[in-house]
């Protein structure tokens, strides 16, 4: 059963977010708010977890397409190879904010992704987000979370999200109601941006 702990974006409470932390550094699954879309996630380097989130989505691990959310960009070199002056500034204008960039990675990769050649690195603009990444010391791999229902495709009541969620994951993190738009996807591995899905981030970036 999962806990359900409330946080408030303008002032995460530090206990509640070690908390949190705790969890997933001892391999728990984490449902938490970003600034789009509820998302499921789980540390990194845990690859126990990372089988679990590849399970409930229906993917093979190997072939997922998780995006790493960094809480800035100084810990990018970790995964991204080298990247052009052009291409930061676009990173740096864009981040923190509802973007999902798609850069080439190198050989730091978890061995799980060691065949990818690129991976999707987010940002959030979301101080829960943030302060769990922060605390946990290095990115969460994160994947929103979808609903069957056809029409409303994501769920935004952290409530409605904990009563499906509750057997399946370890915490869910009560941040508000979330968006029901995610986050959109540029490829930047080309010698030109292109635009993979638009989504609530603007493309005048």
């Amino acid at each position: 059963m999962a806990e359900f702990i409330k946080l408030y974006e303008e002032n995460p409470n530090p206990k509640e977010v070690k908390k949190i932390v705790k969890i997933i550094r001892d391999g728990g699954l984490v449902i938490y708010p970003s600034d789009t879309v509820y998302a499921l996630g789980c540390d990194i380097t845990n690859n126990r977890a990372l089988e679990r989130v590849a399970q409930l989505k229906g993917v093979k691990l190997e072939k997922a397409n998780f995006s790493f959310v960094c809480e800035d960009l100084s810990n990018l070199s970790d995964y991204v190879r080298q990247i052009n002056t052009s291409t930061f500034k676009i990173l740096k204008r864009a981040l923190p904010g509802p973007y999902t960039f798609i850069l080439p990675g190198n050989n730091n990769l978890p061995t799980v992704f060691k065949k990818k050649k690129e991976v999707g690195i987010r940002v959030p603009d979301n101080n829960i987000t943030r302060a769990i990444v922060r605390e946990l010391g290095n990115p969460i791999v994160s994947t929103s979370i979808k609903d069957e229902d056809e029409v409303i495709e994501y769920t935004t009541d952290p409530e409605l999200i904990f009563e499906k969620w509750e057997k399946l994951v370890d915490v869910v993190v009560d941040g508000g109601y979330g968006d029901n738009i995610p986050s959109t996807v540029i490829d930047l591995t080309g010698d030109e941006p292109e635009l993979i899905r638009e989504g609530k981030g603007s493309l005048e970036i």
